[in-house]
């Protein structure tokens, strides 16, 4: 069955750093365009960044720019957010998504918590 597995959320202070990980399993994950999501209560949920299945292009939510970094290992079937420089308004749920042309909503994790408090 397909399945995306988050992990690496959890409190950190303002200024400090990250790693998400999303494990992959059930599709051909090469093949997906993957991206990071995050959604903080009360509000809409929002891409955070995108990466391309084979040429890893990479595209990202302005205020996130410089701080974070979204990659990807296709040998392991998993797609990685590196998020440096922490701040508090980056407090949300995060969720992996994979998706693929015709993009019509693809396959979603169940999420991982990130907290940004001093």
């Amino acid at each position: 069955q397909v399945q995306l597995v988050e992990s690496g959320g959890g409190l950190v202070q303002p200024g400090g750093s990250l790693r998400l990980s999303c494990a992959a399993s059930g599709f051909t994950f090469s093949n997906y365009v993957m991206r990071w999501y995050r959604q903080a209560p009360g509000k809409e949920r929002e891409l955070v960044a995108t990466i391309t299945g084979a040429s890893f292009s990479k595209d990202y939510l302005d205020s996130v720019k410089g701080r974070f970094t979204i990659s990807r290992d296709n040998a392991k079937n998993t797609v990685y957010l590196q998020m440096n420089s922490l701040k508090p308004e980056d407090t949300a749920v995060y969720y992996c998504n994979a998706d693929r042309r015709p993009f019509q909503g693809g396959y979603w994790g169940q999420g991982t918590q990130v907290t940004v408090s001093s």
